[in-house]
């Protein structure tokens, strides 16, 4: 097969994954011009058409979805094996494309890569922030990060951090003006501050659980966010209830700038775990990358 037709044959798969010429030539790094006249030159080769295009959006023909499914195992298996180069150098080498939640990448991936990074120059890592229950094979990951209990069972799961723990905080200034709830049931009189999560299609509902009782409030206030630092300002500022992790409010109960409250509703549950296929060869860089990142406990 020439270098142009592999080529073609890559970028194909890249725009029908992720459905958008605009996404698809931004991953790739290409303009859209280009794209899109790689694209016509690939169909008239092949004589038949592969993306159905609309002024919105483009997605795969039944032809196209076909070829989808033929070449992906193939380009995986040639992209692994180009990597497997690496082991001819003299330090690992490659791209690694990660996709975790806001908290993992903060509190687990950040701290790790900020010592790895520095000794390894040739590594290069992508982390893409998400809270959806991504499907890493599709999406064209190397490996995902999410809690424990949400990992499918067919994937090869590392610990990676410890058991994590939620902590419900306001400010100073909040309880001045309002009684700390009790019990979670007193949550539906206090102005929370929402998380609006993917997995869930609305409002996230904070989980409790004391002596065998489990509760999900779902809670109700001004303010929905999608991230944890709008979340956190906001606590901080005085406008409402929170639910966030422990560690990432530790310091501001410490010093003051926030309260904690249902401490004794909050037990901890399984950490974070990196995932990847059972059936993934891995290459010198990811090796490195998954044993930098293994929690020792």
């Amino acid at each position: 097969m020439s270098t142009e037709s592999y080529d073609q044959l890559a970028i194909f798969s890249v725009v029908a994954r992720e459905r958008s010429f605009t996404r698809a030539a931004a991953k790739l790094g290409i303009s859209q011009p280009a794209l899109s006249r790689t694209m016509r030159q690939l169909e008239e080769r092949l004589g038949v058409r592969l993306l159905a295009r609309t002024t919105r959006s483009v997605s795969p023909t039944e032809a196209g979805e076909h070829l989808l499914k033929v070449i992906t195992p193939r380009l995986e298996e040639i992209d692994t094996e180009l990597a497997l180069l690496s082991e001819f150098r003299d330090k690992p080498a490659g791209r690694l494309r990660i996709t975790a939640g806001e908290h993992a990448a903060i509190a687990v991936l950040q701290p790790v890569l900020a010592k790895l990074l520095p000794d390894h120059p040739d590594l290069h890592i992508e982390i893409i922030v998400d809270y959806g229950l991504t499907d890493i094979v599709a999406e064209g990951y190397d490996a995902g990060v999410r809690l424990g209990e949400q990992v499918a069972k067919d994937m090869i799961a590392v610990r990676i951090g410890p058991d994590v723990r939620m902590a419900v905080v306001g400010s100073p200034d909040y309880f001045a003006r309002h009684p700390r709830p009790k019990t979670p049931r007193d949550l539906v009189r206090h102005n929370c501050i929402a998380i609006r999560l993917p997995t869930y299609g609305g409002l996230f509902p904070w989980e409790f659980e004391k002596k065998g009782e489990e509760l999900k409030v779902r809670i109700e206030g001004q303010l929905v966010f999608n991230n944890i630092a709008m979340r956190l300002d906001a606590a901080l500022k005085g406008l409402g209830l929170a639910y966030m992790p422990e560690d990432l409010v530790k310091i501001h109960v410490k010093e003051g700038r926030l309260i904690r409250a249902l401490s004794d509703w909050c037990p901890s549950f399984p950490g974070y775990h990196l995932y990847y296929p059972s059936r993934r060869q891995s290459s010198p860089a990811f090796t490195l990358f998954r044993d930098a990142l293994r929690y020792s406990g």
